[in-house]
């Protein structure tokens, strides 16, 4: 892809996940993983997000739907960054309750436990100890 694929990419990641993180991820960047991070910034940011056919705020909420239901570590990140793009976290409740449905419980409560830490929300201790377990299985 070219430069300005690149850059329009970066400024898509930029808008979404905030420049203090795209920062901070481009001063983790070594020469072992910098093609990894050019790829995500030009397919996903440049060319998936960019797309016209959904706005941002559904395609945040599609993110954080999967990212749920697969258990992925990434959720943390897309549920700080779903500020960013106006998602408000009623909105989130309503995709994690979706995903109880359709991924599984376990995956749900996780992905609760997570959003409420993110969105500065009372966690019990069963909560605590699931969202613990689950990011021990991912390592």
């Amino acid at each position: 892809m070219s430069e300005a694929e690149y850059d329009h990419g970066m400024k898509v990641r930029r808008e979404v996940l905030g420049d203090e993180h795209v920062e901070r991820t481009l001063a983790r960047t070594t020469e072992f993983d910098a093609d990894f991070q050019r790829f995500i910034t030009e397919t996903a940011w440049g060319s998936v997000w960019a797309r016209p056919d959904l706005d941002r705020r559904t395609r945040s909420l599609v993110t954080i739907a999967i990212l749920a239901a697969l258990g992925r570590e990434e959720l943390a990140l897309h549920l700080h960054a779903s500020h960013n793009i106006g998602v408000d976290p009623r909105e989130i409740a309503e995709v994690l309750l979706h995903v109880a449905v359709y991924a599984g419980v376990p995956a749900a409560n996780s992905a609760f436990s997570i959003a409420k830490k993110e969105f500065d929300q009372p966690v019990s201790a069963s909560e605590e100890g699931n969202a613990v377990k689950a990011s021990q299985e991912d390592v």
